[in-house]
Protein backbone atom coordinates (compact mmCIF):
# COMPACT_ATOMS: atom_id res chain seq x y z
CA UNK A 1 0.00 0.00 0.00
CA UNK A 2 0.99 3.48 -0.39
CA UNK A 3 2.20 5.77 2.33
CA UNK A 4 -0.28 8.73 2.81
CA UNK A 5 1.17 12.03 4.47
CA UNK A 6 -0.77 12.85 7.58
CA UNK A 7 -1.49 16.45 6.59
CA UNK A 8 -3.64 14.74 4.40
CA UNK A 9 -5.30 12.33 6.68
CA UNK A 10 -6.15 15.29 9.49
CA UNK A 11 -7.75 16.89 6.17
CA UNK A 12 -9.80 14.29 4.58
CA UNK A 13 -13.39 14.29 4.47
CA UNK A 14 -14.01 10.70 4.94
CA UNK A 15 -13.04 7.73 7.07
CA UNK A 16 -11.01 5.22 5.57
CA UNK A 17 -11.13 1.39 5.54
CA UNK A 18 -6.89 1.28 5.25
CA UNK A 19 -4.49 3.81 5.29
CA UNK A 20 -0.50 3.24 5.82
CA UNK A 21 1.65 5.70 7.36
CA UNK A 22 5.04 6.29 8.20
CA UNK A 23 6.69 9.05 10.68
CA UNK A 24 8.26 9.14 14.02
CA UNK A 25 6.70 8.79 17.55
CA UNK A 26 6.30 11.98 19.65
CA UNK A 27 4.49 10.35 22.76
CA UNK A 28 3.46 6.99 23.72
CA UNK A 29 0.93 6.06 26.74
CA UNK A 30 -0.70 3.01 27.98
CA UNK A 31 -4.30 2.27 29.41
CA UNK A 32 -5.57 -0.72 29.59
CA UNK A 33 -5.15 -3.60 27.15
CA UNK A 34 -4.31 -0.51 24.54
CA UNK A 35 -1.52 2.28 23.55
CA UNK A 36 -1.77 5.70 22.37
CA UNK A 37 0.56 7.27 20.20
CA UNK A 38 1.36 10.54 18.69
CA UNK A 39 3.02 9.76 15.11
CA UNK A 40 4.42 13.26 13.10
CA UNK A 41 5.74 12.88 9.60
CA UNK A 42 6.74 16.24 9.10
CA UNK A 43 4.42 16.97 7.00
CA UNK A 44 1.82 18.94 9.32
CA UNK A 45 2.40 20.94 12.58
CA UNK A 46 -0.60 18.37 14.10
CA UNK A 47 0.08 14.69 15.14
CA UNK A 48 -1.88 12.06 14.43
CA UNK A 49 -2.82 9.40 17.17
CA UNK A 50 -2.41 5.91 16.89
CA UNK A 51 -4.72 3.06 19.12
CA UNK A 52 -2.69 -0.13 19.48
CA UNK A 53 -4.58 -2.64 21.16
CA UNK A 54 -2.96 -5.71 22.97
CA UNK A 55 -4.50 -8.26 20.17
CA UNK A 56 -1.26 -7.03 17.63
CA UNK A 57 0.95 -10.29 17.62
CA UNK A 58 4.09 -7.57 18.71
CA UNK A 59 2.20 -5.55 21.26
CA UNK A 60 5.10 -6.25 23.47
CA UNK A 61 7.42 -4.60 21.58
CA UNK A 62 5.05 -1.73 20.52
CA UNK A 63 5.06 -1.25 24.55
CA UNK A 64 8.46 -0.79 24.32
CA UNK A 65 8.16 2.67 21.38
CA UNK A 66 10.24 5.42 22.33
CA UNK A 67 10.48 8.99 21.58
CA UNK A 68 12.37 9.54 18.41
CA UNK A 69 11.24 5.77 17.16
CA UNK A 70 10.54 5.55 13.37
CA UNK A 71 7.71 3.00 12.39
CA UNK A 72 5.23 2.58 9.73
CA UNK A 73 1.39 1.63 10.59
CA UNK A 74 -1.33 0.37 8.91
CA UNK A 75 -4.86 0.53 9.90
CA UNK A 76 -8.05 2.21 9.65
CA UNK A 77 -8.78 5.64 9.43
CA UNK A 78 -11.59 6.64 12.24
CA UNK A 79 -13.03 9.17 13.69
CA UNK A 80 -11.67 9.28 17.51
CA UNK A 81 -13.12 8.75 19.89
CA UNK A 82 -11.08 11.38 22.16
CA UNK A 83 -10.98 15.10 22.12
CA UNK A 84 -8.24 17.31 20.75
CA UNK A 85 -8.34 15.20 17.22
CA UNK A 86 -11.09 15.02 14.64
CA UNK A 87 -9.59 11.49 13.19
CA UNK A 88 -7.55 8.47 14.85
CA UNK A 89 -6.22 5.61 13.22
CA UNK A 90 -6.93 2.20 14.53
CA UNK A 91 -3.97 0.12 14.13
CA UNK A 92 -4.02 -3.74 12.29
CA UNK A 93 -0.03 -3.68 11.91
CA UNK A 94 2.94 -1.68 13.64
CA UNK A 95 6.06 -2.02 12.38
CA UNK A 96 9.08 -0.97 14.34
CA UNK A 97 11.57 0.79 11.67
CA UNK A 98 14.08 1.70 14.41
CA UNK A 99 13.51 2.47 18.28
CA UNK A 100 15.41 5.19 19.63
CA UNK A 101 17.71 4.79 22.42
CA UNK A 102 16.38 6.34 25.91
CA UNK A 103 18.56 9.06 25.98
CA UNK A 104 16.72 11.17 22.78
CA UNK A 105 17.66 14.31 23.38
CA UNK A 106 14.04 16.23 21.82
CA UNK A 107 12.00 14.87 25.02
CA UNK A 108 8.49 16.11 25.38
CA UNK A 109 9.49 19.30 26.71
CA UNK A 110 10.35 23.02 25.62
CA UNK A 111 13.65 23.37 25.23
CA UNK A 112 15.86 26.85 24.57
CA UNK A 113 16.12 27.86 21.24
CA UNK A 114 19.98 28.38 22.12
CA UNK A 115 20.26 24.39 22.93
CA UNK A 116 18.58 23.53 20.12
CA UNK A 117 21.33 25.07 17.21
CA UNK A 118 23.93 22.74 18.78
CA UNK A 119 21.65 19.83 17.65
CA UNK A 120 20.68 21.55 14.42
CA UNK A 121 20.34 18.11 12.71
CA UNK A 122 17.57 17.27 15.34
CA UNK A 123 15.58 20.54 15.82
CA UNK A 124 13.77 20.26 12.43
CA UNK A 125 11.75 17.53 14.76
CA UNK A 126 10.20 19.63 16.96
CA UNK A 127 7.10 21.84 16.19
CA UNK A 128 8.44 25.50 16.15
CA UNK A 129 11.23 24.38 13.89
CA UNK A 130 9.43 21.99 11.39
CA UNK A 131 6.71 24.97 11.27
CA UNK A 132 9.58 27.34 10.44
CA UNK A 133 11.06 25.23 7.75
CA UNK A 134 7.51 24.19 6.26
CA UNK A 135 6.86 28.60 5.58
CA UNK A 136 10.72 28.39 4.21
CA UNK A 137 9.63 25.85 1.89
CA UNK A 138 6.44 27.43 1.35
CA UNK A 139 7.52 30.75 0.98
CA UNK A 140 10.21 30.00 -1.87
CA UNK A 141 7.21 28.76 -3.93
CA UNK A 142 5.33 31.83 -3.19
CA UNK A 143 8.10 33.52 -4.55
CA UNK A 144 8.96 31.20 -7.56
CA UNK A 145 4.94 31.77 -8.35
CA UNK A 146 5.01 35.40 -7.81
CA UNK A 147 8.04 36.19 -10.32
CA UNK A 148 6.57 33.61 -12.89
CA UNK A 149 2.77 35.03 -13.02
CA UNK A 150 4.75 38.26 -13.94
CA UNK A 151 6.62 36.88 -16.75
CA UNK A 152 9.73 36.65 -14.83
CA UNK A 153 12.53 34.73 -16.44
CA UNK A 154 14.58 32.77 -13.82
CA UNK A 155 18.62 33.39 -13.64
CA UNK A 156 20.73 30.95 -12.35
CA UNK A 157 23.86 33.13 -11.77
CA UNK A 158 27.28 32.80 -10.41
CA UNK A 159 28.54 31.79 -7.04
CA UNK A 160 32.28 31.77 -7.49
CA UNK A 161 32.97 35.29 -9.08
CA UNK A 162 35.70 37.79 -8.94
CA UNK A 163 33.47 40.72 -9.04
CA UNK A 164 32.83 42.54 -5.33
CA UNK A 165 29.35 43.77 -5.84
CA UNK A 166 29.18 46.32 -3.00
CA UNK A 167 32.78 46.85 -2.87
CA UNK A 168 32.93 46.38 1.20
CA UNK A 169 35.64 43.83 0.65
CA UNK A 170 33.80 40.72 2.90
CA UNK A 171 34.26 38.23 0.95
CA UNK A 172 35.34 34.44 1.07
CA UNK A 173 38.07 34.09 -0.67
CA UNK A 174 38.53 30.34 -3.01
CA UNK A 175 41.63 29.14 -3.83
CA UNK A 176 43.20 25.96 -4.17
CA UNK A 177 47.10 27.30 -3.97
CA UNK A 178 48.50 25.20 -0.75
CA UNK A 179 48.10 27.77 1.78
CA UNK A 180 50.84 26.50 3.71
CA UNK A 181 53.74 27.19 1.20
CA UNK A 182 51.94 29.64 -1.51
CA UNK A 183 53.38 30.49 -4.73
CA UNK A 184 54.80 34.01 -4.41
CA UNK A 185 54.92 37.31 -6.28
CA UNK A 186 56.53 39.99 -5.26
CA UNK A 187 55.48 39.10 -1.20
CA UNK A 188 52.03 37.90 -1.93
CA UNK A 189 50.10 35.21 -2.88
CA UNK A 190 50.89 34.70 -6.58
CA UNK A 191 47.13 33.92 -8.08
CA UNK A 192 48.01 33.77 -11.51
CA UNK A 193 49.10 30.15 -10.50
CA UNK A 194 45.66 29.64 -9.34
CA UNK A 195 42.73 27.34 -10.11
CA UNK A 196 40.85 30.52 -12.49
CA UNK A 197 43.99 32.38 -12.67
CA UNK A 198 43.10 35.63 -10.11
CA UNK A 199 41.49 36.54 -7.28
CA UNK A 200 37.70 34.07 -6.63
CA UNK A 201 35.37 34.89 -3.98
CA UNK A 202 32.21 33.30 -2.65
CA UNK A 203 29.45 35.79 -4.56
CA UNK A 204 27.84 38.44 -1.94
CA UNK A 205 24.62 39.31 -4.65
CA UNK A 206 23.74 38.38 -7.80
CA UNK A 207 23.01 41.64 -8.98
CA UNK A 208 25.65 42.24 -11.43
CA UNK A 209 24.79 38.66 -13.28
CA UNK A 210 21.18 40.20 -13.23
CA UNK A 211 21.98 43.17 -15.04
CA UNK A 212 23.35 41.49 -17.87
CA UNK A 213 20.61 39.61 -18.32
CA UNK A 214 17.33 41.83 -17.92
CA UNK A 215 19.36 43.94 -21.04
CA UNK A 216 18.76 40.89 -23.36
CA UNK A 217 15.69 38.97 -21.76
CA UNK A 218 13.64 42.03 -20.36
CA UNK A 219 12.65 41.03 -16.84
CA UNK A 220 14.80 37.99 -14.45
CA UNK A 221 15.35 37.37 -11.35
CA UNK A 222 17.79 35.36 -8.96
CA UNK A 223 17.17 33.53 -6.08
CA UNK A 224 20.14 31.80 -4.55
CA UNK A 225 23.12 31.63 -1.69
CA UNK A 226 25.01 34.89 -1.29
CA UNK A 227 28.01 34.96 1.08
CA UNK A 228 29.26 37.79 3.32
CA UNK A 229 32.54 37.49 5.62
CA UNK A 230 31.11 40.12 7.97
CA UNK A 231 32.42 39.29 11.40
CA UNK A 232 29.27 40.41 13.16
CA UNK A 233 27.91 37.85 15.47
CA UNK A 234 24.06 39.86 15.85
CA UNK A 235 21.07 37.77 15.57
CA UNK A 236 20.68 39.57 12.25
CA UNK A 237 23.83 38.52 10.30
CA UNK A 238 24.80 35.36 8.80
CA UNK A 239 27.69 34.60 6.84
CA UNK A 240 25.23 32.49 4.50
CA UNK A 241 21.86 33.67 3.46
CA UNK A 242 19.26 33.65 0.46
CA UNK A 243 18.59 36.46 -1.57
CA UNK A 244 15.60 37.20 -3.93
CA UNK A 245 17.23 40.13 -6.62
CA UNK A 246 14.77 41.27 -9.66
CA UNK A 247 16.02 42.85 -12.37
CA UNK A 248 13.81 45.07 -14.83
CA UNK A 249 14.62 46.49 -17.92
CA UNK A 250 13.06 49.71 -18.63
CA UNK A 251 12.09 50.59 -14.85
CA UNK A 252 12.82 53.50 -13.24
CA UNK A 253 12.69 53.94 -9.43
CA UNK A 254 9.04 54.43 -9.11
CA UNK A 255 8.51 51.00 -10.69
CA UNK A 256 10.90 49.62 -8.83
CA UNK A 257 9.32 50.93 -5.37
CA UNK A 258 5.99 49.74 -7.24
CA UNK A 259 7.09 45.86 -7.68
CA UNK A 260 8.77 45.65 -3.87
CA UNK A 261 5.70 46.89 -2.11
CA UNK A 262 3.85 44.35 -4.43
CA UNK A 263 6.23 41.43 -3.16
CA UNK A 264 6.29 42.46 0.05
CA UNK A 265 2.30 42.93 0.23
CA UNK A 266 1.58 39.39 -1.67
CA UNK A 267 4.14 37.11 -0.20
CA UNK A 268 2.73 38.28 3.67
CA UNK A 269 -1.00 37.10 1.95
CA UNK A 270 0.59 33.55 0.67
CA UNK A 271 1.77 33.24 4.00
CA UNK A 272 -1.60 34.61 5.73
CA UNK A 273 -3.42 32.11 3.24
CA UNK A 274 -0.78 28.97 2.71
CA UNK A 275 0.79 28.29 6.41
CA UNK A 276 -1.93 29.05 8.83
CA UNK A 277 -1.52 26.31 10.78
CA UNK A 278 2.11 26.65 10.94
CA UNK A 279 1.43 30.79 11.64
CA UNK A 280 -0.74 29.79 14.50
CA UNK A 281 1.92 28.22 16.87
CA UNK A 282 4.04 31.13 16.00
CA UNK A 283 0.98 33.66 17.12
CA UNK A 284 0.89 31.89 19.55
CA UNK A 285 4.09 30.96 21.52
CA UNK A 286 6.60 33.71 20.06
CA UNK A 287 5.14 36.82 19.23
CA UNK A 288 1.47 37.43 20.22
CA UNK A 289 0.93 40.66 17.94
CA UNK A 290 2.26 38.91 14.60
CA UNK A 291 -1.40 37.96 13.02
CA UNK A 292 -2.05 42.09 13.46
CA UNK A 293 2.04 42.83 12.22
CA UNK A 294 1.07 40.91 9.22
CA UNK A 295 -1.99 42.01 8.28
CA UNK A 296 -1.19 45.75 8.56
CA UNK A 297 2.24 44.86 6.64
CA UNK A 298 -0.34 43.35 3.99
CA UNK A 299 -3.09 45.27 3.66
CA UNK A 300 -1.26 49.09 4.15
CA UNK A 301 -0.50 51.50 1.48
CA UNK A 302 2.99 51.92 2.20
CA UNK A 303 4.57 55.27 3.19
CA UNK A 304 7.13 56.63 0.47
CA UNK A 305 9.12 59.41 1.68
CA UNK A 306 12.83 61.13 0.37
CA UNK A 307 15.55 60.11 2.70
CA UNK A 308 15.99 63.91 3.70
CA UNK A 309 12.70 64.13 4.75
CA UNK A 310 12.66 60.51 6.70
CA UNK A 311 16.27 62.30 9.07
CA UNK A 312 14.28 65.39 9.66
CA UNK A 313 11.38 63.13 11.17
CA UNK A 314 14.21 61.35 13.28
CA UNK A 315 16.00 64.72 14.14
CA UNK A 316 12.80 66.27 15.30
CA UNK A 317 11.05 63.39 17.19
CA UNK A 318 12.70 64.08 20.69
CA UNK A 319 13.50 60.63 20.42
CA UNK A 320 17.46 59.84 21.74
CA UNK A 321 18.77 57.19 19.24
CA UNK A 322 21.91 55.14 19.86
CA UNK A 323 23.21 55.75 16.45
CA UNK A 324 23.18 59.89 15.28
CA UNK A 325 20.66 61.04 12.78
CA UNK A 326 21.65 63.41 10.01
CA UNK A 327 22.48 63.81 6.18
CA UNK A 328 25.05 61.63 5.01
CA UNK A 329 24.58 59.13 8.00
CA UNK A 330 22.58 56.08 6.94
CA UNK A 331 19.76 54.36 8.69
CA UNK A 332 20.36 52.20 11.33
CA UNK A 333 17.51 49.63 12.34
CA UNK A 334 16.56 52.04 15.42
CA UNK A 335 15.75 54.45 13.46
CA UNK A 336 14.04 52.35 10.66
CA UNK A 337 12.01 50.98 13.52
CA UNK A 338 11.07 54.25 14.90
CA UNK A 339 9.46 55.23 11.51
CA UNK A 340 7.39 52.30 10.60
CA UNK A 341 6.28 51.19 14.28
CA UNK A 342 5.89 54.73 15.91
CA UNK A 343 5.92 57.62 13.90
CA UNK A 344 4.03 55.97 10.51
CA UNK A 345 2.84 52.52 12.03
CA UNK A 346 2.83 51.35 8.58
CA UNK A 347 5.71 49.97 6.35
CA UNK A 348 7.48 53.05 4.92
CA UNK A 349 9.95 53.06 1.57
CA UNK A 350 12.74 55.75 1.71
CA UNK A 351 14.34 56.62 -1.47
CA UNK A 352 16.86 59.26 -2.93
CA UNK A 353 19.69 58.83 0.05
CA UNK A 354 23.19 60.33 -0.48
CA UNK A 355 25.84 58.95 -3.26
CA UNK A 356 28.25 58.82 -0.51
CA UNK A 357 26.50 55.95 1.80
CA UNK A 358 25.76 54.14 -1.11
CA UNK A 359 27.58 51.44 -4.19
CA UNK A 360 28.64 52.83 -7.33
CA UNK A 361 26.28 51.21 -9.73
CA UNK A 362 23.00 53.37 -8.37
CA UNK A 363 22.18 56.24 -10.55
CA UNK A 364 22.99 59.65 -9.49
CA UNK A 365 20.09 62.14 -9.08
CA UNK A 366 20.29 65.66 -10.86
CA UNK A 367 21.00 67.30 -7.29
CA UNK A 368 24.52 65.85 -8.11
CA UNK A 369 24.31 64.29 -4.51
CA UNK A 370 21.83 61.57 -4.31
CA UNK A 371 21.25 58.38 -5.81
CA UNK A 372 17.96 56.89 -6.87
CA UNK A 373 18.31 54.49 -3.99
CA UNK A 374 15.12 52.81 -2.51
CA UNK A 375 14.58 50.39 1.02
CA UNK A 376 11.66 49.16 1.78
CA UNK A 377 11.14 49.17 6.19
CA UNK A 378 8.36 46.87 7.91
CA UNK A 379 7.89 46.99 11.18
CA UNK A 380 9.81 45.08 13.99
CA UNK A 381 12.17 44.17 11.24
CA UNK A 382 13.13 47.61 9.25
CA UNK A 383 14.83 47.60 6.01
CA UNK A 384 13.15 43.93 3.80
CA UNK A 385 14.38 45.40 0.72
CA UNK A 386 17.32 46.77 -0.45
CA UNK A 387 17.53 48.34 -4.30
CA UNK A 388 18.29 51.29 -6.64
CA UNK A 389 17.42 52.25 -10.36
CA UNK A 390 20.80 51.16 -12.22
CA UNK A 391 23.56 54.37 -13.65
CA UNK A 392 22.58 53.04 -17.30
CA UNK A 393 25.02 56.61 -18.83
CA UNK A 394 28.49 55.28 -18.95
CA UNK A 395 30.16 58.43 -18.52
CA UNK A 396 28.45 58.71 -15.38
CA UNK A 397 29.51 55.38 -14.05
CA UNK A 398 32.64 55.43 -14.78
CA UNK A 399 33.21 59.01 -13.08
CA UNK A 400 31.54 56.79 -9.97
CA UNK A 401 34.29 54.39 -10.34
CA UNK A 402 36.97 56.75 -10.68
CA UNK A 403 35.70 59.02 -7.87
CA UNK A 404 35.38 55.66 -5.49
CA UNK A 405 39.33 54.99 -6.57
CA UNK A 406 37.82 51.48 -8.25
CA UNK A 407 39.90 49.71 -10.97
CA UNK A 408 37.68 49.97 -13.60
CA UNK A 409 39.71 47.19 -15.52
CA UNK A 410 38.05 44.04 -13.80
CA UNK A 411 34.82 45.36 -14.80
CA UNK A 412 34.93 45.71 -18.18
CA UNK A 413 32.26 43.74 -19.19
CA UNK A 414 30.12 45.83 -16.57
CA UNK A 415 30.57 49.18 -18.61
CA UNK A 416 30.45 47.35 -21.99
CA UNK A 417 26.78 47.12 -20.93
CA UNK A 418 26.38 50.73 -20.82
CA UNK A 419 28.01 50.96 -24.57
CA UNK A 420 25.69 48.68 -26.35
CA UNK A 421 22.05 49.21 -26.24
CA UNK A 422 22.03 50.21 -22.46
CA UNK A 423 18.77 51.02 -21.39
CA UNK A 424 17.20 52.58 -17.38
CA UNK A 425 16.88 49.68 -15.42
CA UNK A 426 16.45 48.84 -11.89
CA UNK A 427 16.63 46.06 -8.98
CA UNK A 428 16.23 44.97 -5.64
CA UNK A 429 17.69 43.08 -2.84
CA UNK A 430 14.95 40.58 -0.68
CA UNK A 431 16.71 38.93 2.32
CA UNK A 432 14.60 35.89 2.35
CA UNK A 433 15.95 35.34 6.12
CA UNK A 434 14.77 38.63 7.07
CA UNK A 435 11.46 38.16 5.37
CA UNK A 436 11.10 34.64 7.42
CA UNK A 437 11.76 36.49 10.57
CA UNK A 438 9.33 38.79 9.70
CA UNK A 439 6.44 36.39 8.62
CA UNK A 440 7.25 34.26 11.59
CA UNK A 441 8.18 36.74 14.33
CA UNK A 442 11.41 34.80 15.07
CA UNK A 443 13.95 37.03 16.32
CA UNK A 444 17.33 35.30 15.01
CA UNK A 445 18.62 34.47 11.88
CA UNK A 446 20.33 31.73 12.95
CA UNK A 447 16.57 30.06 13.52
CA UNK A 448 15.25 30.28 10.50
CA UNK A 449 18.07 28.76 8.11
CA UNK A 450 18.59 25.09 8.32
CA UNK A 451 22.42 25.36 8.93
CA UNK A 452 23.41 28.54 9.81
CA UNK A 453 27.14 29.81 9.26
CA UNK A 454 28.24 32.55 11.55
CA UNK A 455 31.71 33.78 13.11
CA UNK A 456 33.27 30.64 14.61
CA UNK A 457 30.38 28.30 13.74
CA UNK A 458 30.37 25.41 10.71
CA UNK A 459 29.27 22.79 12.50
CA UNK A 460 26.89 20.52 10.47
Amino acid sequence: MERTKIFELLNSDDSMEQVLIKGWVRTRRDSKGFSFIEINDGSSLKNIQVVADEKLPNYADVKQLSTGSAIAVGGSLVASQGGGQRWEIQADDVQIIHLAPEDYQLQKKRHTDEFLRTIAHLRPRTNKYGAAFRIRSELAYGIHTFFRERGFRYLHSPILTGSDCEGAGELFRVTTLDLSKPPLKEGKADYAQDFFGTEANLTVSGQLSAEMFALALGDVYTFGPTFRAENSNTRRHAAEFWMVEPEMAFCDLDGNMDLGEELIRELTTYAIDNCADDLELFARWVDKTLMATLENIAQSDYIRLPYREAVDILGQSGKKFEYPVGFGNDLQTEHERFLTEEHFKKPVIVYDYPKSIKPFYMRVNDDGETVGAMDVLVPRIGEIIGGSQREERLEVLEARMEEMKMDKAPMWWYLDARRYGSVPHSGFGLGFERFLMMITGIRNIRDVIPFPRTPQNIEF
